[in-house]
């Protein structure tokens, strides 16, 4: 193949390239610019993209009403994710490390549980999980956002499996030096897994944050609504008012935008690194 050839090859690769992360991120300039429209704005044949002139009443509808704080929602959301991000990766990579480095009875027919687990969608079993935690006095608290999603079958298989590509010597030479096993995991095996920390962390935050159906069945009170149950609660049998949604989903998608600009580099490299191995 000549340079000719591979520059129009290059050309029409960037011309495909721009084209579909356009159409990826139209929707979301979209929904941005129709939270300073009107409602009529939003409905005008032809379609409209920008605003005859920009208003902040649709903010101004969600930062006003008081039955429901969208701020503390703000708050309360992020915090549950947060902690919930710390919890999946200390148990989830602390089991992967199990199940790769330790022989131990019935290993076998666990991991073969976690694998089938991994296979069982998460919408099956929700009215067992709700049964569960209301017979434990859960619901309408913190604990029950965040407990039942923190371990997670195929981030204990992403874990393991890349614990299985690190080197014997590495634990080898640690025991020689006396080190126990949880010295060897948080020191050695931890600082070596940030890339796949990242990318998992980050799945499991956006996973939380945009958690809708499981807080819609456990959480009743206000005080610890999810960002995704005030923007529903804008919406009513007989009428929506869109520019509330838009301008309130505008502003959930910040953190993980925020997330994922902060972390790109690990984020790639991590799932670079995982297709590796």
């Amino acid at each position: 193949m000549n340079k000719t050839s591979k520059k129009i090859e290059k050309v029409v690769f960037s011309i495909i390239a721009l084209i579909i992360a356009f159409l990826a991120i139209f929707p979301l300039i979209w929904m941005a610019l129709a939270s300073f429209k009107t409602k009529k704005e939003i409905f005008a044949v032809p379609l409209k993209i920008f605003p005859e002139k920009f208003t902040l009443d649709n903010f101004a509808v969600i930062f006003g009403d008081k039955s429901v704080s969208f701020v503390r929602s703000l708050c309360v959301t992020f915090i549950v994710a947060v902690i919930a991000v710390f919890l999946s990766l200390l148990i989830n990579m602390m089991a992967g490390y199990v199940f790769a480095r330790m022989n131990f009875h019935f290993k076998k027919f666990l991991w073969v549980y976690c694998i089938i687990s991994m296979y069982i969608p998460g919408m099956t079993i929700q009215l067992t999980s709700f049964l569960v935690v209301h017979r434990l006095g859960m619901l309408d608290t913190l604990a029950v956002l965040i407990l039942p999603g923190v371990v997670s079958g195929y981030n204990i298989f992403f874990f393991r499996q890349f614990f299985l590509n690190m080197p014997l010597s590495l634990e080898e030479a640690a025991m020689i030096d006396g080190a126990g096993r949880l010295r060897i995991f948080f020191n050695i095996f931890v600082p070596l897994t940030k890339g796949p920390m990242v990318v998992l962390g980050a799945g499991t935050f956006i996973g939380y944050w945009n958690s809708f159906i499981w807080p819609s069945m456990t959480i009743t009170q206000p005080r610890y609504m999810q960002i995704m149950q005030i923007i529903r609660s804008m919406r009513s049998v007989y009428s929506t008012n869109f520019g509330a949604v838009m301008a309130g989903t505008s502003i959930a998608v910040i953190p993980p935008i925020i997330l994922f600009f902060i972390f790109q580099k690990q984020i790639v490299e991590g799932v670079v690194l995982s297709g590796i191995k």
